[in-house]
């Protein structure tokens, strides 16, 4: 018997250490090549990136900037308004798990496509929304939903939302990736100030976030 109890004692680390080696070698070799990516504006890069990584599918979110005429802009350059930058997402996500339509139905219901002059409390062209198309399929892709999304009459003023093709993305300075999981309580308090869930609400009722509770 204790020389059972002995042996047990002996088998149990190794074979902790063995499942230990096995998650790790499975996320190591895991296959990202499929991986895909879309780059959605939709104001406060803080907040797309906390609605974005609350969706089923997407793997990994960047804040940054696109579609202006300088390279590698700093957030004080963006802000001026003078590099014509827009404050943007790169969002990966695995096509096995979701679409990029599906994607873009998370995006037109986490914003408010008819502001032409920002998004919520945030003021000025860097903020407002926009769709950033990869490739030829996106393109299409985005603009049929924004077609679709007209056609529907679910809101009631003009979509301002651009679809463009994606020029060079320059990732933002370090302080502001994942901002609302480094420092929430601030977060919280600026997107609650901002009143940018209250506008979501009044525009998409039922809809508001794509269905998802936690913002």
């Amino acid at each position: 018997m204790k020389q059972n109890a002995l042996l047990r004692v002996a088998i149990l680390p190794s074979a902790m250490m063995l499942i230990m080696l096995a998650s790790i070698t499975y996320k190591a070799y895991a296959d990202t090549s499929t991986y895909k990516t879309a780059i959605l504006a939709g104001g406060c890069f803080w907040c797309v990136e906390s609605d974005f990584d609350k969706v089923p599918g997407v793997v990994e979110t960047t804040s940054g900037y696109i579609g202006g005429k300088i390279q590698n802009p700093s957030y004080r350059q963006v802000a001026s308004g003078q590099t014509e930058h827009i404050e943007a997402v790169k969002v990966v996500y695995d096509p096995k798990k979701i679409s990029y339509d599906k994607i873009l139905f998370y995006f037109w219901r986490t914003v408010d496509p008819t502001d032409k002059g920002g998004q919520f409390c945030d003021r000025g062209a860097s903020y407002r929304t926009a769709i950033f198309a990869v490739d030829d399929e996106q393109l299409k892709l985005a603009q049929k939903s924004k077609a679709d999304l007209e056609k529907s009459g679910a809101l009631s003023a003009p979509i301002v939302t651009e679809v463009r093709t994606a020029g060079p993305f320059y990732k933002a300075e370090s302080g502001h990736q994942d901002f609302y999981r480094r420092n929430p309580v601030r977060y919280a308090t600026y997107r609650y100030g901002c009143r940018r869930d209250a506008r979501v609400k009044s525009l998409w009722g039922k809809q508001a976030h794509g269905g998802l509770k936690k913002h």
